[in-house]
């Protein structure tokens, strides 16, 4: 009886192992297509640099997500955030957790990007990993912000391809909007630093977007 306990333990953990080794099969196929299809948009005529910079993401890819997965928010304890003293969110600490990654997942992507495709295909490629957040947000900014100035602008720029160099290194959506979330903030802190009023801006947009809907529904209900 012994034996035989023991021997469907053997299956059980057998079946378990082989499963979880064809999800992860399936996960770093799936990263590896993904992998592909966005370098493909490179239009890169050079097959050694098609190859090195596939490799390259494929295995950051599968970095980010292993990372992340063998790492839960409840690995960080429970606690307040200095900055603000407001608990800390599941979110927040999966976010500590992640960023705690080692470096070299990030540099070693990078310093491919960086040898081997020029600075406009280096965006185009990190572009993909946040869904073009970089541009969507400044649209944001110029419409709240009619008369936004050359300089202004410039700053924006600056801090939301920080955002998005910062966030390829996190997993899902959720995390990467947290991280433009960060250094959306300090572009509003830069605005009202330097004459802006943030809040009234974005007041003053939100009422205008209100007002043109309900003109709007007026008129087709005509």
């Amino acid at each position: 009886m012994h034996i035989i306990k023991i021997f469907s333990l053997g299956i059980v953990f057998f079946l378990r192992f082989s499963l979880a080794q064809a999800q992860d099969t399936t996960g770093n196929a799936e990263l590896k297509r993904k992998a592909s299809e966005w370098v493909s948009e490179l239009s890169l005529s050079d097959e050694g640099k098609t190859t090195a910079v596939k490799q390259a993401v494929t295995t950051h890819l599968i970095a980010v997500r292993d990372w992340h997965n063998s790492h839960p928010h409840t690995m960080v304890p429970a606690g307040i955030n200095p900055a603000t003293g407001n608990t800390l969110s599941d979110l927040d600490r999966q976010m500590i957790v992640c960023s705690s990654k080692p470096k070299s997942v990030h540099d070693d992507l990078m310093a491919v990007l960086r040898s081997t495709l020029d600075p406009e295909q280096t965006e185009l490629l990190l572009d993909k990993y946040t869904i073009g957040k970089v541009a969507f947000t400044l649209k944001g900014y110029e419409a709240i912000v009619p008369d936004l100035t050359e300089k202004e602008r410039t700053e924006i720029l600056k801090n939301l391809k920080q955002a998005r160099e910062q966030a390829i290194d996190y997993k899902n959506m959720k995390e990467i909007s947290a991280v433009f979330e960060i250094y959306k903030t300090k572009c509003e802190q830069y605005l009202n630093n330097n004459g802006r009023n943030w809040r009234q801006l974005y007041k003053t947009y939100t009422d205008k977007i209100k007002a043109e809907k309900a003109a709007k529904d007026k008129q087709q209900k005509g």
